[in-house]
């Protein structure tokens, strides 16, 4: 019996399979090498298809935060499963997830959404939130920020993070040029750039749409207040914000980065959130959500049309459900204790090497980048010697951990990371320091 390697998988999906594959960062484009073909998870471990185990890190891009494969997740899956797979009409499970987002978005009473509309994907999430805020506006402009991934839908690629920083594609190829001057790009955490983009196109800002922590340029955290001030800003001059949390929506609290703002004092309220990864438990599901005045236009209550065969899909909706329901407080704890152990061990070993880097955060988020200086804007996050990632990547790689295959991304702990594997984690770091201080620009 012939066994399939990791490089006969890729050679067999390069033939049929554009690429490779059917997400870019997978290609290992910016770190080199075999991309890895897995083919089974659980809890904080992935095997590939060579049978070799890793401790993951990267959680499915941030779903898995509970886990991979966790046996109440996998159970409601398999029961809604028994039912039918889709049925292209409503479910009362889907009032059910609803409800329970609307509930964990509600802290000491203030809502911070009144309707939640399920989709598939965080891109036809952040699409129909800019479409959404257009139709109640009746504007057309759209203000993003330099690093920050909404999706691919055509206006929101222009200065994208995620897999357009790995490539180094500055926007893509196929975008009218009249759809990309409706988007106008400004420089994240400054202030005044928003204040003079209203300054200079009275009347014509339909949102501001901003991740609610940058986290697709490695982490670009909002600097305090900013948050705070672009809902003023937005208000001020007749505009909306959208506040996409496809990334931290209940992955950095219960309530996602805007309950962390809450927590710490904050009262402001965005008008349309986007949720992903973390909401379908690791199954195509997304959604938005706002106050009840806003979320009231979309179709069939409203004009701005926006449908989906596949929205609130049964399968996707029973794992959402479940993977809320265990994400309790005891999870987030367990979480942000173990990033804080895996970010100070990281630092501590390249550190020992002379190997310049900051570590940036938000929440349990966290990521590497090879230079000195905090990081608070995309060009900041570009100027580093990222040419030591890969040294560093595959060094951990050979060590049986799976980290992110680019350096723009985000680092993922989950509650099933136990003492054993943070300790496998925490073992490696020294070996992959000293390969990326041996490191050499190619």
């Amino acid at each position: 019996m012939t066994t399939l390697t990791n490089a006969a998988a890729a050679e067999r999906a390069r033939a049929v399979i554009p690429g490779g594959v059917n997400s870019p960062v997978r290609a290992f484009a910016s770190v080199g090498g075999t991309p890895l073909a897995i083919t089974r998870a659980e809890g904080a471990h992935v095997w590939d298809v060579e049978g070799n185990e890793y401790v993951d890190l990267v959680a499915s891009w941030g779903p898995a935060l509970i886990g991979h494969a966790h046996p109440e997740v996998v159970a409601a899956v398999q029961r809604a499963a028994a039912n039918g797979l889709s049925f292209g009409a409503s479910t009362p499970a889907e009032a059910e997830l609803a409800e329970l987002v609307i509930d964990r978005l509600t802290i000491d009473g203030v809502r911070g959404i009144d309707k939640l509309r399920l989709v598939s994907t965080g891109t036809e999430a952040t699409m129909t939130a800019v479409r959404l805020a257009r139709g109640v506006t009746g504007r057309d402009v759209i203000i993003k920020f330099a690093g920050h991934y909404h999706g691919h839908s055509d206006g929101l690629l222009a200065d994208a993070g995620s897999g357009l920083a790995t490539l180094a594609i500055p926007g893509s190829a196929g975008v009218p040029a009249p759809i990309a001057a409706q988007t106008l790009v400004l420089p994240y955490n400054d202030r005044d750039a928003v204040a003079a983009a209203f300054a200079a196109h009275p009347g014509k800002i339909a949102a501001i749409i901003t991740e609610a922590a940058g986290a697709n340029a490695g982490i670009l955290a909002p600097e305090a207040g900013f948050n705070e001030f672009l809902v003023a800003t937005a208000r001020a001059n007749g505009a909306l914000l959208i506040l996409d949390e496809v990334l931290t929506g209940f992955r950095v609290s219960a309530a996602g980065w805007w309950g962390l703002e809450r927590a710490e004092g904050a009262s402001w309220r965005p008008d349309i959130v986007t949720f992903g990864k973390v909401i379908g438990g690791g199954m195509p599901l997304a959604g938005l959500g706002g106050r009840a005045e806003i979320m009231d236009q979309l179709a069939p209550l409203g004009p701005v049309y926006q449908a989906g065969t596949l929205s609130g899909n049964p399968l996707a909706v029973a794992a959402g459900i479940a993977t809320l329901r265990l994400a309790d407080d005891a999870v987030y704890e367990h979480v942000n204790h173990a990033a804080a152990v895996v970010a100070s061990s990281l630092s501590e070993a390249l550190e020992d090497e002379g190997v310049e880097h900051v570590i940036s955060h938000a929440g349990s988020l966290f990521s590497l980048a090879f230079r000195s200086g905090s990081i608070a804007t995309y060009d900041d996050a570009r100027d580093q010697e990222s040419w030591r990632y890969p040294a560093f990547f595959h060094a951990m790689r050979e060590q049986g951990i799976s980290l992110p295959p680019s350096v723009f991304e985000a680092w993922f702990l989950t509650a099933a990371h136990d003492d054993d594997a943070i300790e496998r984690i925490v073992t490696a770091l020294p070996a992959a320091a000293r390969a990326t201080a041996q490191a050499e620009p190619a």
